[in-house]
């Protein structure tokens, strides 16, 4: 058994999905027999030592310095030792490649994409292309930078119009759980979500809608390709639809075909490879039955991860229950 160290809040927004995922998993590690220590990560950046059996979990405690090059975690003059790092952490700061790096200069295992399947997979931009260039259908879309919106916004509003139409989805190139996600239909209400979107990072993704079931596929190493999930909910997949409404039904596994099935969990391992991730990611597709098929939407290299989150779900109707799943996920990280 390994003693693990799960480090889960972070500067993201999405800090409160981070503390509940990561209670779950250090209940998993310790019924598979991990020691477990919790490492929280601040809203400011702060990082802390933390009871992980305290409840709620929150980014509160002594603080915590992780020393590079030697690994060393130290809590004031403790030493804290552990074997590998399990980051239970969603969106920038934490998601996207800078935690990774952080752990590959100390010389620390971690659970995960690296560094490069980190950053590409949470930037939506570099992603479809590399999707696009691969093969694997995705939506149209255009790239809208800050600088060039507020030199020319409307002039960026006209050639959006004018290539994708409407209505269509402008994103934050770089969250994930849908913040700062907005739906136009009009000049006025894209000018809007450009500007929501803007608030989040420099550069803003507008796609294309695609009308289709949501389709979702879980991917360890390997790689090997869960049974597909579907979710249905009522509009399209905010947040709030995520996190917060009861309404959203989680179908595992999804009522598809086998053929279907077969094809997109095999899209899934294609994702997966392309963008050069490893360990773990949920895979997520529209599924147009009358029309292209699956289009690829995102990849998520840190998904939610509650038992009943969708990665989870999809894998224990695979056969891998989650005490097993958090287990084998550590296993891969120590065998690197």
């Amino acid at each position: 058994m390994a003693r693990v160290a799960v480090f889960f809040g972070g500067r993201s927004e999405e800090h409160e999905v981070s503390c509940v995922s990561a209670v779950a998993v250090i209940e998993a590690l310790a019924h598979k027999g991990h020691d477990v220590l919790a490492v929280g990560i601040g809203r400011d950046g702060g990082w802390h030592l933390v009871d992980p059996a305290s409840r709620p979990l929150a980014a509160e405690g002594p603080a915590v310095v992780l020393e590079v090059p030697d690994g060393a975690l130290r809590s004031g003059d403790t030493r804290l030792a552990f074997d590998v790092a399990f980051p239970v952490l969603h969106g920038p700061y934490g998601e996207d490649g800078t935690v990774q790096g952080m752990f590959e200069m100390a010389g620390v295992p971690y659970v995960g994409s690296g560094v490069v399947g980190s950053a590409v997979a949470m930037d939506k931009d570099v992603a479809k292309r590399l999707f696009a260039e691969a093969g694997i259908p995705t939506s149209p879309f255009l790239t809208i930078r800050a600088g060039g919106f507020a030199d020319d916004p409307a002039g960026v509003i006209a050639r959006v119009a004018a290539v994708l139409g409407y209505p269509v989805f402008v994103k934050p190139a770089e969250l994930g759980s849908s913040v700062g996600i907005s739906r136009a239909v009009d000049d006025e209400s894209l000018k809007d979500a450009v500007q929501e979107a803007l608030r989040h990072g420099d550069k803003a993704v507008a796609e294309q809608e695609v009308r289709g079931r949501e389709i979702e596929v879980a991917v360890l190493e390997g790689p090997r390709a869960s049974v597909p999930g579907e979710i249905v909910v009522s509009g399209w997949y905010t947040y709030e639809a995520k996190y917060r409404d009861d309404a959203t039904t989680l179908l595992v596994p999804a009522p598809l075909s086998e053929a279907a099935a077969a094809e997109v969990r095999e899209l899934a391992k294609r994702a997966f490879t392309v963008l050069e991730c490893r360990g773990l990611a949920r895979v997520d597709f529209f599924y147009e039955e009358e029309g292209r098929g699956f289009v690829i939407n995102e990849i998520n290299t840190m998904p939610g991860f509650t038992p009943k989150s969708m990665f989870p779900m999809m894998w224990d109707a695979t056969g891998l229950p989650y005490p097993d799943l958090c287990d084998e996920l550590v296993g891969l990280a120590l065998e690197r």
